[in-house]
């Protein structure tokens, strides 16, 4: 029993020998000061952590947060041709406003890009809406005109009438890099300024998104696993220096909420887009003439390829830039402007900033044998003409922006012409209890009725009138039917 308490006791005082060692060994080994890999400090004061400056996402978030504003729209047109009889909703507006009334409204975000007034956002957030309303991250609120917009590329200009906005300015999103951080701002679920992080997933995606009627549509998204969910579109991806190098615009979602796949339009095309916008009223599209595909090992083996770089060049349009710098069908284009393209869709991405006239240097290989040309872009009617908007499709006058009339609208009231009231606001008009939605048939001068042709024609009139300062009647039909008749005093 003795030497069984004996060896017990043993155990114990081996056990606080151990410890005290382990105590002792510690206590030294941190005096030694080791430094962690990551440079994590503390400010002592206040206790808080110092988040290193390559992770740090404030700077960026309050960059972004004043320059992203919320768009919501709203559609009352009258058209039967979109209404469906089996959809409840529909019944519902149809039985309370008349057979072919389909309200609706919805609501995006856009990136102030100027501090004029300049927004952009996706055509698909504002397409065919009556009204846009943008709201800024202050809550003051303002009607919103279309500049102009580019199914294209799903991009749209939108202009209020501000001065000393917050914007942000765009990146180059050609240096963008797979697993660079990102910040999406938006309002998605009408949860306004929202931040999201994530990182650059991929470039140059194609998700065979948009349709465009002269299959001009260009894709070449970035990708990103930062959260984007509905309204979200139109918003804002930057980095961490708090600029603009995508516009959110897709999720991929089998549930339509985000699932970890985002994507956004590189913001080289989006300023491409928008200065044309603003420049001409339209965008340049430029071409270099040639169908591709991309290269895989199926591809390169039936073509005997050496290897899956570079497009395929299936076909050569006559007399466009490819065919007069000599590339030929069975090319295969390995650099645009000393830049790798390795898929369409990057290739559509480089040709997509460019404008007719403009000249790229393209590297190919043709057996075997790599040769380096210089392309001329052209226009899709195959010259290097720069084409503008014409005057006569947007008009501002007296405070309205006026539109002609389209064959639809004149289908449906069975006029022969006019100009439309597309968005109406302080001016001689609105004083005269002109609302948006009147199209002028008729304008009365001098005691003679004009029957109106246009927008440019209107213009035409209220011109003279400025000159001879004579007074103007106008006269015309509400899209619901109702005619009025407007003195509008000088």
């Amino acid at each position: 029993m003795l030497s069984q308490k004996k060896f017990y006791v043993a155990i114990v005082l081996s056990a606080l020998l151990g410890g005290t060692l382990v105590l002792l060994v510690s206590h030294w080994f941190l005096g030694l000061n080791f430094i962690p890999t990551t440079k994590i400090a503390y400010r002592y004061k206040d206790t808080s952590l110092a988040i290193p400056q390559e992770m740090n996402f404030v700077y960026s978030a309050e960059m972004a947060i004043p320059a992203v504003v919320h768009i919501r729209t709203s559609f009352t047109r009258r058209q039967a041709s979109r209404y469906h009889e089996n959809d409840a909703i529909d019944e519902m507006f149809r039985q309370f406003h008349g057979k072919g009334w389909s309200p609706r409204s919805s609501s995006g975000s856009g990136v102030i890009i100027s501090e004029d007034g300049y927004i952009v956002t996706n055509n698909h957030v504002i397409e065919n809406n009556d009204l846009i309303e943008v709201t800024l991250h202050d809550k003051r609120s303002y009607e919103a005109r279309v500049v102009g917009i580019d199914p294209s590329t799903d991009l749209a200009l939108l202009k209020i009438n501000e001065d000393a906005l917050p914007f942000l300015p765009f990146a180059n999103s050609d240096k963008v890099r797979v697993g660079e951080w990102v910040l999406a701002v938006g309002n998605p679920f009408e949860l306004n300024s929202t931040v999201t992080a994530g990182i650059i997933s991929a470039k140059a995606r194609n998700i065979n998104l948009i349709q465009d009627k002269d299959n001009l549509q260009v894709e070449s998204f970035l990708q990103t696993d930062a959260s984007v969910n509905p309204g979200n579109s139109g918003g804002a991806l930057v980095n961490l220096r708090g600029e603009l190098i995508g516009i959110n615009t897709a999720i991929a979602s089998e549930t339509g909420v985000f699932q970890g796949y985002s994507f956004a339009i590189p913001s080289n095309l989006v300023k491409k887009v928008t200065d044309d916008l603003r420049q001409y009223g339209q965008v340049q599209r430029a071409l270099m003439g040639v169908e591709i595909s991309d290269v895989n090992a199926e591809l390169a083996k039936s073509k005997k390829l050496p290897n899956v770089d570079g497009v395929y060049v299936n076909n050569v349009t006559t007399n466009s830039g490819a065919w007069e710098a000599g590339i030929m069908k069975g090319d295969v284009i390995l650099e645009i402007e000393n830049i790798k393209v390795n898929s369409k869709s990057e290739l559509q991405g480089i040709i997509a900033s460019k404008r007719p006239g403009d000249k790229v240097s393209v590297l190919f290989r043709r057996n075997m044998e790599e040769k380096k040309v210089v392309v001329t872009l052209k226009n899709p009617k195959g010259n290097l003409e720069i084409t503008r908007k014409t005057s006569s499709e947007h008009i501002q006058i007296m405070g309205a922006e006026i539109v002609n009339v389209s064959e639809t609208e004149k289908e449906a009231l069975h006029i022969k012409s006019g100009a439309k009231v597309l968005r109406i606001s302080k001016g001689k008009l609105a004083d005269a209890g002109v609302k948006q939605g009147f199209i002028i048939t008729h304008i009365s001068q001098s005691g003679k009725r004009i029957v109106v042709n246009s927008a440019a024609h209107v213009l035409a009139i209220v011109q003279q009138t400025d000159k001879t300062g004579d007074g103007l009647y106008f006269e015309g039909i509400y899209e619901n039917g109702d005619k009025a008749y407007y003195p509008i005093g000088w």
